[in-house]
C-alpha cells in the first residue's frame, strides 16, 4: 500500500504548496514610466514561489482577456490628473461600460501614486479598483498605496505587502 502524500520542506526550508490549491493569476499592469512594470517583475517570482501560475499582461483590453484567470493582481500607477495610464485604460472603460460578470474573479490593487498630488493620490489605482467593484469582482485584502514621494522604490514596499496578499489567494 503507498505511503500517504506529506508536505516536504522545500530546499528553501518554506513548506510545499502541496496542500494549498494553486490558482492561475494574472497581473495587470497600467504604467506610464514603467514603475508598475517594475513591481510586477519582482511579485511575479513571488507568487509562482507559493506554487500559483502566473502571467504578466500591459495589453489586457476586455473581460475576455481576464477569463483563464482566478485571481487578478492589479498594479496601477497613476498620472496626469489621477488618470488611469493609457495602457490599461481601455479595459477600465470596456469593463465600466459593458459592467461584464465578474463574480468569480478575485483581486487584489497596488496603486502607485504621488502624495505630493493630494487630491488625485493614487488616482488610478482606485479608479480601476472601483471599476472591478462595479463588476461584482470581490477583492482580496486591503488596497496597496504607495508613495513615490516618501517611497522612491515602490517594489520595495509592495514585496512587504505581497507576503500577506498571496495567503488571501
Amino acid at each position: 500500500m503507498p505511503s500517504p502524500r506529506h508536505p516536504v520542506a522545500s530546499h528553501r526550508g518554506m513548506p510545499s504548496p502541496i496542500n494549498r490549491p494553486m490558482v492561475q493569476i494574472l497581473i495587470l499592469v497600467g504604467t506610464e514610466s514603467g514603475n508598475a512594470q517594475m513591481v510586477a517583475d519582482a511579485l511575479k517570482p513571488v507568487l509562482e514561489g507559493a506554487g500559483h501560475t502566473v502571467d504578466v499582461s500591459d495589453k489586457a483590453a476586455s473581460a475576455a482577456d481576464l477569463v483563464a484567470h482566478d485571481v487578478l493582481l492589479v498594479i496601477c500607477a497613476t498620472h496626469g490628473s489621477g488618470d488611469i495610464p493609457t495602457n490599461i485604460l481601455p479595459l477600465a472603460e470596456t469593463l465600466e461600460r459593458e459592467r461584464p460578470d465578474l463574480s468569480g474573479h478575485r483581486y487584489g490593487i497596488i496603486a502607485l501614486g504621488d502624495m505630493t498630488y493630494q487630491d488625485t493620490f493614487c488616482g488610478g489605482g482606485k479608479k480601476v479598483d472601483k471599476v472591478f467593484e462595479l463588476c461584482g469582482a470581490t477583492r482580496l485584502g486591503v488596497r496597496l498605496e504607495v508613495d513615490a514621494s516618501s517611497q522612491p522604490l515602490p517594489d520595495e514596499e509592495a514585496l512587504g505587502w505581497v507576503e500577506g496578499w498571496k495567503d488571501l489567494v
